[in-house]
């Protein structure tokens, strides 16, 4: 997707915007993301997948816009595929801010803000909500993916009990609420040192909240989860999950960011010590 092509797709499909500022911006996995004017984005999809993502970011965002405290990328137009651009992309508001990866959370108020969306997102998810195979279920089935990635980068035996620890940790009964289910770095942005925004829901899901509360560690300061847990409650069982789903997030992160440094495609060097330094709160 280049400029010339994207112009064309606003001109046909949305004309009333085709005349404002386009920018590229740096980032994103699986959309190629575009500035448009000064309070849109434009959301392309990179690889070859099912339309679901986009589209259900079209069809549940606005709801769930209007409830969370923090600016989140509200869908405002849908383009459809057509013969010049056989995908479903997206017109979207634009969310200010830099993303956690090239700019980490230094405030400690960022742990009451982050529970504060959490608190607002976790409500009971409708019988029709999407499920994203892998994200808001239980931790069993991922133990093969992490041991891999754990002998891979020589993780240390710590990590491994954290990860142990969460596995034998009774699994959610409760009601599937919605997720993000993709909260790392890259996908919340930052203003003032403080958490600002949250980016890219293409993995919105539902199942067990301990998916996301694995973003304490994963994003907000050191010193501050107890913090966060303060504001967000959990019983023991949720804690000791989390934990896991932010250890094997933090592998995640230093897989990816491993390839980044070598320059290897879809690598995020960026990535790599956000990983380190999520595992380092964990321990």
């Amino acid at each position: 997707m280049d400029e010339e092509l994207l112009r064309t797709l606003l001109k046909e499909q949305h004309p009333d915007l085709a005349d404002l500022e386009l920018a590229e911006v740096d980032g994103g996995w699986g959309n190629q993301m575009w500035r448009l004017g000064d309070t849109l984005a434009v959301r392309v999809p990179r690889k070859d997948t099912k339309p679901y993502p986009l589209l259900n970011e079209h069809r549940w965002l606005p709801e769930i816009s209007a409830r969370v405290p923090l600016p989140v990328p509200t869908p405002v137009r849908l383009g459809e595929p057509s013969e010049r651009f056989p995908k479903t992309w997206l017109i979207t508001t634009w969310v200010a801010g830099e993303p956690a990866d090239r700019m980490p959370i230094t405030s400690a108020q960022a742990a009451d803000t982050l529970a504060a969306f959490l608190r607002a997102l976790h409500t009971a998810a409708p019988v029709d909500a999407p499920r994203t195979p892998g994200r808001g279920d239980g931790l069993r089935g991922h133990t093969e993916g992490f041991e891999n990635w754990a002998d891979e980068f020589e993780i240390e035996d710590g990590v491994r009990e954290v990860w142990a620890d969460g596995v034998a940790a009774p699994e959610y009964t409760g009601t599937p609420v919605w997720l993000h289910a993709d909260l790392h770095p890259a996908n919340v942005v930052v203003a003032d040192g403080t958490l600002a925004g949250v980016i890219d829901f293409g993995d919105l899901s539902h199942g067990d909240p301990a998916t996301d509360l694995s973003a304490a560690w994963l994003l907000l300061p050191d010193g501050t989860v107890d913090r966060f847990f303060e504001s967000y409650p959990v019983d023991d069982a949720t804690y000791r999950r989390s934990r896991a789903w932010a250890a094997a997030r933090a592998l995640s992160l230093i897989a990816i960011g491993t390839a980044g440094v070598k320059g290897l495609p879809g690598g995020k060097p960026t990535w790599l010590p956000a990983g380190h330094a999520a595992l380092k709160r964990l321990l």
